[in-house]
């Protein structure tokens, strides 16, 4: 006998009008389809899966990265911009080129920027006690010095010890940048050969018509023929060979100067600064910069 409900429904339809509006299917009991059904992972054989919602679209590294560099480093670092920004989609190298006293100035006092490239140790370690540095400093090139005349060389100027004669007019770099630095230890080295004497280095200064505060402002005046002489880095007379007279000075009394470079604290764009200073260290980097007159920086 079926059994019956209050009303007159019999009572296993009842029960399964109950389980249908419980979820459940009347001939088996399984549960139903959930709303939204579990899409397959499509990923081809041997890729790896990337879930969107837990790791977000990956950016390409892009933004400005901003340098302040040596002026001695213009040209080799000009290219070598184009060569990174090739290289990196959606990245633009911004210089700031000076005097690298200026440079850590600057640096000391707020200015912002990603990376500090100097032409001496000596600077470098002022932008360190300055506490502007991340990091430890790299070296990644080296120079010398030579002495540069206009084309025309009016003044007569073939070896270093003309620089002396009187009524010459010299050009160089004040004692707080680099090359006016190194420029003062050649000086010294002269004036102590036999031939050269302990005066040397007083009438050098005694025919100084000017200190510039960057070796471009050298090079400028040589060319305009506003000084008859100067010294300045290899580098930097290459650069202007069509229009100089390039004068050698010997090893012996030569200067090398080391060229580091380090992150600046708080940079924004590190990673992207410590890719830079990775692309100078490379064997591509040291092509370039030896290619506008650069020594190894290994």
């Amino acid at each position: 006998m079926i059994q019956r409900f209050r009303g007159g429904v019999p009572l296993l339809w009842f029960l399964a009008l109950l389980l249908t509006a419980c979820g459940g299917s009347p001939a088996t009991g399984t549960p139903a389809p959930t709303s939204e059904p579990t899409v397959a992972n499509t990923a081809p054989v041997g890729a790896t899966a990337v879930s969107l919602s837990t790791t977000g679209t990956v950016a390409a590294v892009s933004g400005t990265l901003t340098v302040f560099a040596a002026a001695s480093l213009t040209e080799s670092f000009t290219e070598i911009k184009g060569i990174f920004e090739k290289a990196n989609p959606g990245v633009t190298v911004q210089y700031n080129f000076g005097g690298s006293p200026t440079l850590v100035t600057q640096l000391t006092q707020g200015a912002p920027a990603d990376l500090f490239a100097s032409a001496d140790q000596p600077n470098m370690d002022n932008a360190v006690k300055g506490g502007v540095i991340a990091g430890t400093p790299q070296i990644f090139a080296k120079n010398k010095l030579v002495i540069i005349v206009p084309k025309e060389n009016n003044a007569g100027i073939t070896t270093p010890k003309d620089l002396a004669k009187p009524g010459i007019k010299f050009d160089t770099a004040q004692a707080s940048v680099p090359v006016g630095a190194y420029t003062q230890q050649a000086l010294d080295n002269f004036s102590k050969l036999p031939d050269y004497g302990p005066d040397f280095k007083a009438s050098v200064h005694t025919n100084t018509v000017s200190q510039e505060d960057n070796v471009k402002a050298i090079v400028q005046k040589v060319q305009l023929g506003e000084a008859d002489a100067g010294i300045v880095y290899a580098t930097d007379a290459q650069a202007a060979k069509d229009k100089l007279t390039i004068i050698a000075i010997p090893d012996a009394q030569n200067v090398i100067a080391t060229y580091p470079v380090a992150l600046v604290k708080g940079a924004k764009q590190a990673a992207l600064g410590q890719k830079f200073v990775d692309f100078l260290l490379s064997a591509d980097g040291q092509a370039i910069l030896q290619k506008y007159g650069f020594a190894p920086g290994m």
